[in-house]
């Protein structure tokens, strides 16, 4: 690795009102080096970035590029210094095709030769092994592959700097190791990375170096080689982190605990889950896991409605009941928080108080809506015993971080006391403290009786707090692990050759 240092950031401040967002922060990243950046949510990693990239105007610091001063005002003089960036979140337009996303805002695009056009992007997409055509729409494609058509649009770009923020949230496996390929690839032509990250094992897979901020504050920069992961976790909650398979190991067993609260018989979706039967018992924590695509969402869509059901039926508290809809999933005491965060959970342009009561109101009826005061003590209960940050509940939820974000949608359906609450990736993309914080609140749900099911993509997580694991695979349960078959050993090897 080059020791040539390609940026120098010192004495980065950045103020918005009332909060200081960054205070005195240096960051310096290497030719040839992928770096990570760490924290937990609202620690400063999104705003250093936005300084950066010229999204936000910064109150004091100063940025070096190849040791030259720089002033950057927007993403696009960020992009022509060679800054390019790739978030979480995809920022493409799926309604156009992947070569017109990979090119637009490039030249004159009045006079576009666009069989040229994809047959450049053709090129790159197949040296990086990317399963897509230039001509193909974007919104056809995966959500992961939509995330590596936005990592193949920032490299083509010849960045010297290349921003990753959370890109391998939607990926699986195989193609974590695909863009892990290519990073490396990268870091070999001279390329500095900055990667933005939850996934402890990624970073101590790829990167060279940690630096880690804590409320707005640069806590240290270290070589990977001399951080082991529990001082890591120290170092961005200030503090020794929980053992949650402690407190799940001594958690009290709910005494009903063999009564099933939900039962599902030859369940199935207009999405392609084959019939299942399922089963969740009163203060069980269950899972569904399985690799990206096997229908683990789409069978938790299906029990909640939200996508249309086709066939099979359900009892709660052992009574044949009809959930064609979400309305009718809710009335039976069934709650569910979604993958899609951005899509499915939140309200952006309402305010943290409107995102809790949502749920309740709904079942309530907005014919009778609550009264304000009614209202503020609802959020003000949640936002004290799920630590939810926010400024005030007045607050729009678009302007909380995505680990408070998802504390909302939690709350929302705390709210409703349901009997039955589904968490699909309810920690993804939120950090360490925030998903401890999330995860007793499962198993303290349990404890009251609550049935849970949990999705996480993490396998270690759903280890250490599901008691019993459906496993899937194309759409299709192929096994089911509890207590002492519970091992990633096992899940690996139903998921290779389990038969349902």
């Amino acid at each position: 690795m080059s020791n040539d240092v390609v940026l120098t950031m010192r004495g980065i401040s950045m103020i918005f009102p009332g909060v200081r967002a960054l205070d005195n922060v240096d960051f310096t990243l290497c030719k040839g080096e992928i770096h990570a950046l760490m924290g937990e949510n609202g620690a400063g990693k999104s705003t250093l970035v936005k300084v950066l990239t010229g999204v936000y105007a910064k109150n004091a610091g100063e940025v070096k590029l190849e040791g030259k001063t720089v002033q950057i005002h927007s993403p696009q003089e960020a992009q022509n210094l060679g800054i390019s960036t790739v978030y979480q979140e995809i920022t493409l337009c799926p309604n156009l095709s992947v070569a017109e996303n990979m090119f637009i805002g490039r030249g004159n695009y009045h006079f576009v030769n666009r069989r040229a056009q994809e047959k450049k992007a053709d090129e790159i997409l197949q040296n990086l092994n990317i399963p897509a055509v230039g001509a193909q729409q974007l919104g056809t494609c995966s959500l992961a592959v939509q995330q590596m058509v936005a990592v193949a649009r920032a490299v083509d770009m010849d960045c010297k700097i290349l921003i990753l923020d959370e890109p391998t949230s939607s990926l699986d496996e195989a193609e974590v190791e695909q863009l892990f390929t290519l990073m490396r690839e990268l870091k070999s032509r001279g390329v500095g990375i900055i990667f933005i990250t939850h996934f402890l094992e990624q970073v101590y897979e790829i990167c060279d170096k940690i630096t880690v901020l804590r409320n707005g504050e640069l806590i240290g920069e270290y070589e990977i080689k001399d951080m082991p992961k529990v001082d890591l976790i120290s170092a961005m909650l200030g503090k020794s982190l929980d053992d949650i398979s402690k407190l799940k190991d001594e958690r009290k067993q709910f005494e009903g605990a063999q009564e099933p609260v939900y039962t599902a018989h030859d369940l199935s979706s207009a999405e392609g889950v084959k019939p299942f039967n399922f089963v969740t018992k009163k203060g069980e924590v269950n899972g569904f896991t399985g690799l990206l695509g096997s229908g683990r969402s789409e069978s938790v869509r299906a029990i909640f409605a939200a996508d249309r059901v086709t066939g099979g039926e359900v009892q709660v508290n052992g009574k044949q009941v009809k959930i064609n809809k979400p309305l009718d999933a809710m009335k039976q005491g069934i709650g569910y928080l979604p993958e899609d965060r951005k899509g499915d959970g939140i309200i952006p342009d309402l305010s943290v108080r409107e995102n809790i009561i949502l749920a309740l109101q709904v079942l309530n009826g907005f014919w009778k809506p609550f009264s304000r005061a009614e209202a503020d003590a609802f959020a003000d209960e949640f936002i004290k015993l799920l630590k939810i940050k926010t400024a005030s509940k007045d607050t729009p939820i678009k302007s909380l971080s995505g680990g408070n974000q998802q504390k909302v949608i939690l709350a929302r359906w705390l709210l409703t006391h349901p009997q039955y609450l589904i968490l699909d990736e309810p920690t993804r993309g939120i950090d360490v403290g925030t998903k401890v914080e999330i995860q007793k609140q499962v198993l303290k749900l349990a404890e009251q009786g609550v049935g849970v099911t949990f999705i996480s993509s993490e396998i270690q997580e759903m280890l250490t707090v599901c008691s019993r694991l459906i496993v899937m695979r194309d759409r299709n349960i192929v096994g089911e692990l509890k207590d002492g078959e519970l091992s990633q050993d096992n899940i690996m090897a139903t998921i290779a050759g389990g038969n349902a």
